[in-house]
């Protein structure tokens, strides 16, 4: 967290947006009363704030104003509202008080915790805003997940994140990280849980929502967040829900072949499994954790960005992740989905995976570990290795597990949780990205064989990893 930055609570905040002159707008709630509203009337003054409150509650009634759409929390009808709130405002208000307004819309669709407490309960907020009098338009997005066990609870909660999103639109806009931040002022991520944010418009036409994505990791706002080829922001339900999963963990410094070989083949193996219908369906991840990411405990952006920029070229969804243990990913995933979930991944990966030392905090080990892997309709998949000393091909049937973990290993596979990858390109196995980046750096072209003609593209082009075009070879 940024030590510098003092937090201010959440009246101060509604007070501040009431009593300045240049702010005024629409609140459209629906799913969970208007309790971003009442925090404006609460602290008093808000007729120089509050254009219109509204709540549309009925489908046919929502429908006539915003729109059919096929699923009402959503960002669909998050957009259609905020399109419809914000363009009534300035046409109705535009010729009376336009040279000396910004005008915003804030909307929010949430479905807050049911009498019997059987939803999901979770929400789509945003603000829609002019940052300066006739500015063109700017945006926020967010979708949280409400945590909270009592719908009063939740709707406290959804109240605040409103009043924070507003203050951040309005006083932090040039501090984009600084927004992001101060999304949980007054709350917790015991309580809330930011999965998404996306900025758009003239405001924000220089913020990078990819970075803005591993800040809500970084920060803790979110265990985990999704971002497409074109950089684009995703949230996890829309892109997961009752879809297959396949997942490929990785450094990614850069995408090599092997990374592209094993996604591949994995993807073949899920779609036989599956069967036409839901093979046809399988979402693909490539999953990079935050401690992969960290370097002395500190973020580097430029070597992140160029790991999302190849990837893209790709064509790959990359999800950013704080889940080191893999019990944790596959808990994440399903959540989302019910379908089957496979995760792709080298023997030395594998090897990884049965190092007990890694599940010395659980009660139950190795094995409490394990039960939470395997609880979902989850398979691993595994790719084999050539031992670079001895030039044997090891795969899950040869490989030496140690006696006390044997028969564990051997249970796993008798009950096909573990499977080998086959028809995989053997031509490739001698290569590793870190031999590659290596590479790259000393000016040995013959890394350029080793990933994707469009990675070695990008690299080239971008001079990612430390490429420069007219660095000599090193000499031994």
């Amino acid at each position: 967290m940024n030590a510098e930055r003092q937090e201010i609570n959440t009246h101060q905040k509604a007070l501040q947006i009431n009593l300045d002159p240049s702010r005024y707008g629409t609140f459209a709630e629906i799913g969970a009363g208007q309790e971003v509203a009442r925090w404006f009337f609460k602290v008093g003054a808000a007729a120089g704030t509050v254009a219109k409150t509204m709540s549309a509650y009925d489908m046919a009634v929502s429908d006539a104003i915003y729109g059919k759409c096929d699923r009402y929390v959503s960002r669909q009808r998050l957009q259609s509202m905020l399109d419809y709130e914000h363009d009534l405002n300035l046409e109705r208000l535009v010729p009376v008080r336009g040279d000396s307004t910004s005008f915003f819309a804030f909307a929010d669709t949430v479905s807050a915790r049911n009498f019997k407490g059987t939803n999901e309960c979770h929400g789509w907020m945003g603000v829609k805003y002019q940052a300066h009098p006739r500015d063109e338009d700017s945006q926020i997005t967010i979708h949280v997940c409400m945590l909270d066990n009592e719908n009063g609870l939740q709707q406290e909660a959804l109240g605040i994140v409103g009043v924070n999103l507003l203050y951040a639109a309005f006083f932090l806009h040039h501090k984009p990280e600084e927004m992001v931040e101060s999304l949980l002022d007054g709350l917790s991520t015991d309580r809330i849980e930011v999965d998404m944010i996306e900025f758009s418009g003239i405001e924000f036409r220089h913020v990078d929502n990819r970075v803005m994505s591993l800040k809500l990791v970084q920060l803790g706002l979110s265990d985990a967040a999704l971002f497409g080829p074109a950089g684009e922001v995703l949230q996890p339900s829309e892109v997961l829900r009752k879809k297959p999963v396949l997942v490929e963990r990785g450094s990614f410094r850069p995408v090599t072949k092997v990374n592209i070989d094993m996604i591949d083949t994995a993807h073949q193996l899920f779609a036989e499994e599956l069967g036409a219908s839901d093979g046809e369906q399988i979402v693909e991840l490539m999953e990079i954790t935050m401690r992969n990411i960290l370097s002395a405990g500190e973020i580097d952006l430029k070597d992140f960005l160029a790991r999302a920029d190849v990837l893209a070229a790709a064509g790959k969804i990359v999800l950013i992740s704080d889940y080191f243990e893999y019990y944790r990913l596959a808990a994440y995933l399903a959540r989302y989905t019910h379908k089957p979930i496979a995760v792709a991944l080298g023997l030395a990966s594998l090897m990884d995976l049965f190092d007990e030392q890694y599940y010395s905090e659980l009660e139950g080990g190795i094995l409490e570990a394990f039960g939470k892997l395997f609880t979902t309709n989850l398979r691993i998949y595994v790719y084999p290795l050539l031992d670079p000393e001895t030039g044997t091909l090891r795969t899950i049937d040869n490989l030496q597990m140690t006696p006390e973990l044997e028969n564990l290993y051997k249970y796993l596979l008798s009950r096909g949780l573990l499977k080998q990858l086959h028809g995989v390109d053997e031509s490739l196995l001698h290569i590793f990205s870190r031999d590659v980046l290596k590479r790259i750096k000393n000016g040995d072209s013959s890394w350029e064989a080793m990933v994707p003609a469009e990675i070695a593209s990008v690299i080239k082009s971008r001079q990612f990893f430390g490429y420069v075009p007219d660095k000599q070879p090193t000499r031994a």
